[in-house]
């Protein structure tokens, strides 16, 4: 499961958008995710990785963004706790 919302805080609240973008650290052959991201932060997210990397606290590495798709099926069937609303207006086809 993903998060519903967008990873970001500012100034102590945090983004109410729907992730659109998975980000992770490719290190030779492995991938970290290291969170979810909206359109709007990608570059921030993008710059505070890159400082942490310079840290030392995240693993130095190429920062990825792969899109997220909403996906339905009938096949896996669940309780209501199970499922995330997601915001598909934000989505670019």
């Amino acid at each position: 499961m993903l998060p519903d919302k967008c990873s970001i805080a500012e100034q102590g609240k945090h983004c109410v958008n729907p992730p659109e973008f998975v980000v992770s650290v490719k290190v030779d052959e492995d991938e970290f995710m290291v969170g979810v991201t909206c359109q709007k932060h990608k570059q921030i997210v993008s710059k505070k990785i890159q400082i942490l990397q310079g840290e030392g606290k995240i693993p130095s590495g190429k920062v990825g963004f792969s899109p997220l798709k909403a996906v339905g099926t009938d096949c896996i069937h669940g309780n209501e706790e199970d499922f995330v609303q997601l915001d598909t207006s934000n989505f670019k086809n």
